[in-house]
Parts: structure tokens; C-alpha cells; sequence
């Protein structure tokens, strides 16, 4: 039902991720900290993703797992 990424994908968004992170950093330090959180909320769900399933969704069903 979802494909995973190919290896070399997950490891050019996770490039990208930390590039962005680095290359927005001098900015993100003088913005207001709800645009920074959501900035960095985003980077980290681009980081996560190595699928097409939605993260929201690989993360609830990793949350129950510990449940049961």
C-alpha cells in the first residue's frame, strides 16, 4: 500500500533537511518562536519520512505498539 524511498532519497532529504536547518539558523534565531517551532516542527517531519505513509501515521501506530 506505501512504497519506502530508496535509500539514496532518504539520504538527499536528510542532506537537504540539515542544510536548510544550517542555512536558516542566523534567521530563525531573531524570528518570533512560534514560526521558529513550526520551521523546525517541519524539518523534522521531512526527517522522519522515509515512505510515502504519512508520518502521523507511522507515528501512532510505533505509539501503540509500546501501549500493548
Amino acid at each position: 500500500m506505501y512504497t519506502h524511498y530508496s535509500k539514496k532519497y532518504i539520504l538527499f532529504r536528510r542532506t537537504m533537511v540539515v542544510f536548510v536547518g544550517v542555512a536558516t539558523f542566523p534567521v530563525m534565531f531573531l524570528t518570533p518562536l512560534s514560526l521558529r517551532a513550526k520551521l523546525y516542527s517541519y524539518l523534522h517531519r521531512y526527517w522522519l519520512k522515509t515512505s510515502t505513509k504519512p508520518v502521523w501515521l507511522l507515528l501512532t501506530e510505533e505509539a501503540a505498539k509500546g501501549l500493548y
